[in-house]
């Protein structure tokens, strides 16, 4: 049986590889910023994959609050793309 730390860093690693190769070959703005939202989710499971000790154990808490930390700026800056793209479409007419 695969333990939960190795399956949860490989599921980060598979979402991280995903939303790098999407962010390189999606042509349009609003399908990139999901990739990197993607990218981040996988490395944020990453991060807390890397924090897991055991079932016994605590967790490293600095991973958890980088983690949180993380998400609430990646929230702003997706918000901060959204708004610059539709901003541009406006100005374009698109």
């Amino acid at each position: 049986m695969i333990d939960t730390g190795v399956l949860y860093g490989l599921t980060g690693v598979a979402l991280a590889a995903m939303g790098f190769r999407a962010t390189l070959l999606e042509p349009e703005v609003i399908r990139k910023l999901l990739a990197i939202n993607i990218m981040g989710v996988g490395i944020f499971l990453l991060m807390i994959a890397t924090a897991y000790t055991g079932p016994d154990t605590a967790a490293d808490p600095v991973l958890h609050a980088l983690v949180l930390t993380g998400i609430v700026v990646a929230v702003s800056a997706t918000a901060l793309g959204l708004a610059l793209e539709r901003r541009r479409r406006d100005k374009d007419g698109s």
